[in-house]
């Protein structure tokens, strides 16, 4: 993180709205949170079985959130259409979430309780997030667990044969169910084990290779999409009666991240120019267990999984400049810093905290590896404990991973280790029926906002992913049907062709630019600059920076961007220019969220709010909200509509791990 305090050009950032907006009533339910979803559930008006047939509902996206909401829509009667980019829906990026998944069960009979995991996500989001979205979380993960276990996901057991759990960072209980290290792959076909079913019996009908690129409003109502098939060119529109996004988060602005290369923002951000609101972007996570950068060559970077802290310890040399070979360092000269710093937690403190930990050792003169960019993640102790036989049980294709990335051998070195971009807990903002602000649009997984406040708990996005599409949609997404009649279109209507046509504009202007820089390289321009000023820390005079570099990156970007081929076949430059053309707009609100969040919350931290020990200071008094951004038309001037949060049945308090 640069700190340069060089006077920067005032960069004007539009004042709050007054909390006056109809579009962000919440639509809590009343009476005490422990019964909130069971009052919505019985609430909600519901659709005539015989009815659903009649009502078809467009899925985009097919990971965990996206493959369970169309499998389950489809078993109650709706006609489904789910469309995905990659060539599978098994290609999912859902399959890269290692660890595993959280869940009240109490299996381990330590204290773990709808309760507790409940006050453990909103504590571990910095009080945050809304807490009836996150109680309603912990209630369905239970629920999760059984459905999984029904599809014949193989979770490890214990000896005995029960299902076996460990520990995540931000608890104290052991609450994560796991399949080794590839438990999203394994929830991912069980999810899509059950669309493949609806699939078969044509409830629904799948579009793989084609990416959404507009969202058709009629009337003010989600009605449809526009998509270009990714291997003819093809751009064509398809009609619903309602559209739910499930398209992951916006990690891949940063260039360098966990995320796989075809992670993208395009969905919902187009959805934002239409009018959805955009909540607290700036929320963005950075994952503390990531093998370190190499070379500029790189074009990701890869996860070592957080479950790898159960029996890891992380340590860096005492001394600054020590290049020793691990191995050659004693014991009372390594500092095993976050048991040091945060004794109650450990290795297991959460992900925000523990990444700025990595980072001070590192900046400190500590780090290892080349460019000291790394920290130790040693299983000595584990092995010598446990056994060699036992470690490569519980992470044996992570340890595989690893060497085979590096060259080194994690049984008989320590891995090392640095922070990279992970997730967004910011997204699309939704009600408790997980509604945006645009009617008939729901906005399910990653892509929302709603449960993680400013910093999400290892394991609880395969939790978030699955309770939205299995548990909490099929419900919400009914009482809308029943509740709004919409009138009958196809097509042909003008606000259809409207849309064809903007994508089709949009298309042919990338083409056209005809420039001398690649897109890759506006893309890793801007990755540095999102990295370098709103990345692990976040200053006054970086950011201001950051907001008058992007918009003139996105100017260059429109002048001098080089896309080869045409529209009319498979072209993979065309579709990495859309989606870098909208990372380059919503760096920019990225920034501006950051600028005027002036507290440290979570994964957001402000330089110049911070605790005497160096954590993050919250301002409950004057940010105690959700920032809800709305397009106005000018890039540099959104609106800001607040969601006041209320703490009910938990009390505000600075975060400690100590």
């Amino acid at each position: 993180m640069t700190t340069d305090t060089k006077t920067a050009p005032s960069i004007e950032v539009r004042r709050p709205l007054e909390f006056t907006d109809a579009r962000l009533d919440a639509r809590i339910p009343g009476g005490p949170v422990e019964r909130k979803w069971e009052q919505r559930q019985f609430d909600v008006r519901l659709v005539n079985p015989t009815n659903k047939r009649r009502y078809t509902v467009i899925v985009v996206g097919s990971g965990l959130a996206g493959a369970s909401a169309s499998a389950t829509l489809a078993e109650l009667g709706y006609q489904v259409q789910t469309f995905c980019y990659q060539d599978s829906p098994r290609r999912a990026h859902s399959i890269a979430a290692q660890g595993g998944i959280n869940a009240a069960k109490n299996y381990r009979n330590d204290g773990d309780s709808v309760f507790r995991l409940f006050y453990d996500t909103i504590k571990g989001g910095d009080f945050r997030a809304r807490e009836a979205n996150v109680y309603r979380l912990a209630q369905v993960s239970t629920q999760i667990i059984d459905q999984c276990v029904a599809q014949g996901v193989p979770f490890a057991r214990e000896y005995g044969g029960l299902l076996d759990n460990r520990s995540f960072g931000g608890a104290q209980v052991s609450r994560t169910f796991y399949a080794r290290g590839q438990t999203g792959q394994q929830l991912l076909l069980g999810a899509y084990q059950a669309l493949s079913r609806q699939i078969e019996l044509g409830k629904v009908q799948m579009f793989p290779r084609s990416e959404m690129l507009d969202l058709v409003l009629v009337d003010g109502r989600a009605r449809g999409i526009v998509v270009r098939d990714m291997v003819t060119g093809t751009v064509r529109s398809y009609l619903a009666d309602a559209v739910v996004l499930a398209t992951g988060g916006y990690s891949n602005v940063f260039y360098l991240s966990t995320n796989a290369k075809g992670c993208n923002t395009s969905a919902i951000w187009r959805a934002h120019r239409r009018g959805a609101f955009f909540a607290n972007p700036c929320y963005t996570q950075i994952h503390p267990t990531c093998i370190p950068v190499s070379g500029d060559y790189q074009s990701k970077l890869t996860l070592m999984s957080e479950s790898l802290r159960n029996d890891g310890r992380v340590w860096v040399p005492l001394q600054a400049g020590d290049r020793r070979a691990p191995q050659a360092i004693p014991e009372h000269e390594r500092d095993y810093f976050l048991e040091r710093k945060y004794p109650s937690f450990g290795n297991l403190a959460p992900r925000d905290i523990s990444s700025r930990a990595a980072k001070e050792a590192c900046d400190a003169g500590r780090g290892v590896g080349p460019g000291g960019l790394g920290v130790y993640l040693d299983f000595a102790d584990a092995i010598k404990r446990l056994s060699v036989p036992v470690i490569r049980e519980r992470y044996g294709n992570l340890f595989d991973m690893y060497e085979r990335i590096t060259g080194e051998d994690p049984y008989s070195q320590p891995m090392r280790i640095y922070p990279a971009v992970h997730y967004t807990m910011g997204g699309l903002w939704v009600d408790y029926n997980l509604m945006s602000t645009i009617p008939g649009l729901f906005v399910v997984g990653e892509a929302n906002f709603s449960d993680h406040g400013a910093n999400r708990l290892g394991a609880s996005a395969l939790m978030q992913g699955l309770a939205d599409g299995y548990f909490i949609l099929p419900y919400t997404i009914g009482d809308y049907l029943v509740s709004n009649p919409l009138a009958r279109i196809t097509t042909d209507h003008a606000a259809f062709r409207e849309a064809e046509a903007g994508v089709n504009q949009q298309v042919a202007r990338l083409l056209a630019v005809g420039g001398d820089r690649t897109v890759d390289s506006f893309h890793r321009e801007l990755g540095k600059i999102v990295w370098d000023d709103c990345g692990m820390a976040r200053n006054d005079a970086g950011l201001r920076r950051a907001l008058q570099r992007i918009p003139a990156l996105r100017d260059e970007f429109w002048h001098r961007v080089r896309v080869p081929g045409s529209g009319a076949s498979l072209n993979q430059e065309l579709e990495k220019a859309g989606r870098v053309a909208d990372f380059l707009e919503l760096a920019e609100l990225m920034c501006i969220d950051a600028l005027h969040r002036t507290e440290s919350c979570g994964g957001h931290f402000r330089e110049e709010s911070q605790t005497d020990d160096g954590e993050a200071k919250r301002d409950d008094a004057n940010f105690s909200y959700v920032a809800a951004w709305e397009y106005s038309g000018d890039l540099d001037a959104p609106n800001l509509h607040r969601e006041p949060l209320h703490f009910d049945s938990v009390k505000l308090q600075q975060r400690s791990y100590k």
